[in-house]
């Protein structure tokens, strides 16, 4: 008697004006008994005072779709192996819910959206066809991701998701180009109706509907793939095609009795992640299924995401919190911003990684990731607020300086480390989020060298053109810019010479075969309309080898990341490319690529062109690209980094040059390779007049 307690309390609920919290205080997970069901699932999905929409309903039955509609729901019906009668009677309430959900919201049906298998549990519940209507219109609303269709933004969020908390998983489905939609596109459509017995379905549905968490599928996809990782890491010479069919089955062998364990598995991943994750996407994935994107820039910006972000919001609170729930996410704040920056304000949590190392002293950013590793067990040991096993990696918030950071990410994404995550809007936002309090929340703050104080500084100065005159505000600013710049030259000033040419000023400078110097060559980037232009007839070709400012390189021009296998590209056995004849000079270098991730390549030099070898492992490569020498006009190195070297190709327009693509690579020895390949260049140019 006392363990039924519990269905008593909740037929009393009932009976009252309940609400899904009370559910879930009474139930706390338990499985519903069957004939409480239909009143507990209206009261979790607030449709139980709803009015009858299905009475607008006209029945007339004349969408351009309706016989595609009318067989797909012959279909499905056919396979449950009901009565004659029943199917009949299921046949039409499907047609007709679907056909007025189409009519009311404006909507096309699709065959295999997800919508019957959606519908078809919720006739389990014997509810009169209104009922199972609204129903079925709320879970839609409620718990299905807006833009379940293939590519659409909800898989980009699952594969950050996924980034996050397997990434090596995830680093083998990217290499296979097996994107989240080819496998688990119907289990976010139909919350794996589509692929779950129908005991199975109701199980889950009771604890999910209880726990009124829309993105509990993201969890429970997540479970599905962790649980089968080893099958999955096993199957890494099967086929794209074996693999995608494998996941896509993987609900299948759910049976009723994991169940719990398999919802437990889920809250515990919920737990275990960024809240910035439900909230950044929130408003983005869910709410009014009328099946038009939010933006598509908003898809763009998650598409691109490099991994999971964090709010400034959840970072700031969760330092602050003295006593975390067990096993809830706990950061490890690391400041990548160069040196000069993190002493000119930071908050006291933070551990200082600066992103300039990786390039500058490889040994040395090695022995600060160590550091960074130990500091991080101590901080746990210790319970420290500072202390956690989510890494949150955060820049300065200014682009030109968040590739470096972007770089120091993507290497601890390579070497699969858990957790990682990147802080939105970077230093700037935590100084944003404190404003007037930042001098008592900021440690070593000093409002003359902080660089967001000098950005305001400025921002102040020109909204105030009565005050002060445009020229001082724009004399201001370029003091500082040209400080900053002054102090890089002092740490590098005596390699400058290695890559630039000889110049009185120390200006970047563009010269012919003859070795007379011009004017600078101003440059500007080709749109993407304009990608297909040809150097021009008879104007004398420009080539030059220049430095590059910290803030000059933009990734406008370069070419966008090419796949690893496939799409037309050539793979090839390295030792035997090697042995080509016409293959002057190779070189290991790494690409760098402008979302961070660095691949190991080999600039290949033929009398003619430059080739760029991606390695593949095993011995073979990729042939990324083929660029003619006579297309170089710029070769580039930053001030601070003389091995990052940046190739521009293009072509003279008028007085300046048209940039059609760029490359850029981290090169050993950069200054040899330059060399020789300006020797080559201005061979090639001489031979073309």
């Amino acid at each position: 008697m006392e363990e039924n307690m519990w269905i008593i309390e909740l037929e009393s609920a009932l009976l009252d004006d309940c609400n899904v919290n009370d559910i879930y205080g009474i139930c706390q997970g338990k499985a519903l008994p069957e004939a409480l069901r239909p009143d507990v699932w209206q009261v979790c999905l607030d449709v139980r005072h709803k009015s009858d929409q299905m009475s607008l309903f006209n029945e007339i039955y004349d969408l351009p779709f309706q016989s595609q509609l009318r067989e797909d729901c012959q279909r499905h019906v056919d396979r449950m192996g009901n009565d004659e009668e029943d199917k009949v009677s299921v046949v039409s309430d499907l047609e007709s819910i679907i056909t007025f959900y189409c009519k009311n919201r404006n909507l096309q049906y699709e065959p295999d959206n997800g919508w019957i298998e959606l519908l078809l549990p919720l006739f389990a519940l014997k509810l009169n066809r209104s009922d199972t209507f609204n129903l079925f219109e709320s879970i839609r609303d409620t718990y299905i991701p807006k833009g379940c269709r293939p590519k659409g933004n909800v898989f980009h969020v699952f594969r950050l998701l996924l980034l996050y908390h397997d990434p090596e998983l995830c680093t083998l489905l990217d290499t296979k180009k097996i994107t989240p939609d080819l496998y688990s596109l119907t289990w976010f459509q139909s919350l794996f109706a589509s692929c779950s017995s129908l005991s199975v379905i109701i199980a889950m549905w009771d604890l999910y509907f209880q726990n009124a968490d829309p993105f509990m599928v993201f969890f429970l996809a997540l479970i599905i793939l962790i649980n089968g990782r080893e099958q999955i890491l096993e199957m890494r010479s099967s086929s794209k095609e074996e693999i995608i069919k494998f996941l896509g089955l993987m609900p299948c062998a759910l049976e009723f009795d994991d169940v719990p364990d398999f919802c437990s598995l889920a809250q515990y991943y919920a737990l275990k992640t960024p809240t910035s994750f439900k909230t950044d996407y929130l408003k983005a994935l869910y709410g009014k299924q009328n099946d038009t994107p939010r933006s598509q820039e908003e898809a763009n910006k998650v598409s691109q995401a490099l991994c999971l972000p964090v709010s400034v919001y959840e970072l700031v609170e969760n330092s602050a919190t003295e006593f975390p729930v067990p096993d809830a996410v706990r950061f490890f704040l690391v400041d990548c911003r160069p040196a000069e920056q993190y002493n000119a304000g930071h908050l006291s949590t933070a551990f200082h990684l600066d992103c300039n190392l990786m390039l500058q002293e490889p040994v040395a950013f090695a022995t600060a990731v160590q550091g960074l590793l130990t500091a991080q067990r101590q901080a746990i040991e210790a319970n420290s607020n500072a202390g956690g096993e989510h890494l949150c990696f955060m820049g300065s918030g200014r682009v030109e300086e968040d590739q470096y950071t972007h770089m120091v990410v993507a290497s601890f994404l390579q070497k699969n480390t858990h957790y990682v995550s990147l802080l939105t809007g970077g230093y700037a936002s935590i100084h944003d989020y404190f404003g007037d309090h930042m001098a008592d929340c900021l440690e070593d703050h000093n409002v003359r060298k902080c660089l967001v104080c000098q950005q305001h500084n400025v921002q102040q100065t020109k909204s105030a053109p009565l005050k002060t005159s445009t020229p001082s505000s724009t004399d201001l600013f370029s003091k500082f810019s040209a400080a900053m710049k002054s102090k890089s030259a002092e740490v590098k000033g005596k390699l400058l010479d290695i890559i630039v040419n000889p110049s009185a000023n120390g200006g970047a400078t563009a010269s012919g075969s003859n070795g007379v110097q011009s004017a600078p060559v101003q440059e500007r980037h080709v749109s993407a309309k304009e990608r297909n232009g040809k150097r021009y007839r008879n104007v004398a070709p420009v080539f030059s080898i220049d430095d590059e400012n910290e803030d000059a390189f933009d990734g406008a021009g370069e070419r966008d990341d090419p796949p690893l296998t496939g799409d037309g590209k050539e793979i090839v056995n390295l030792n035997q490319y090697f042995k080509t004849a016409d293959i002057t000079n190779a070189f290991k270098c790494q690409e760098v690529h402008m979302s961070g991730y660095m691949y190991d390549s080999h600039l290949i030099i033929t009398p003619g062109q430059l080739v760029v070898l991606r390695e593949l492992g095993r011995g073979q490569a990729q042939i990324m690209v083929r660029r003619p020498l006579a297309s170089i006009v710029k070769i580039t190195a930053k001030k601070r980094h003389r091995d990052l070297i940046t190739f521009k190709y293009g072509f003279p327009d008028g007085d300046g040059l048209l940039i059609t693509d760029m490359d850029r690579f981290l090169i050993p020895n950069a200054a040899e390779v330059t060399q020789l390949i300006s020797k080559l260049i201005m061979k090639v140019l001489d031979n073309a007049k």
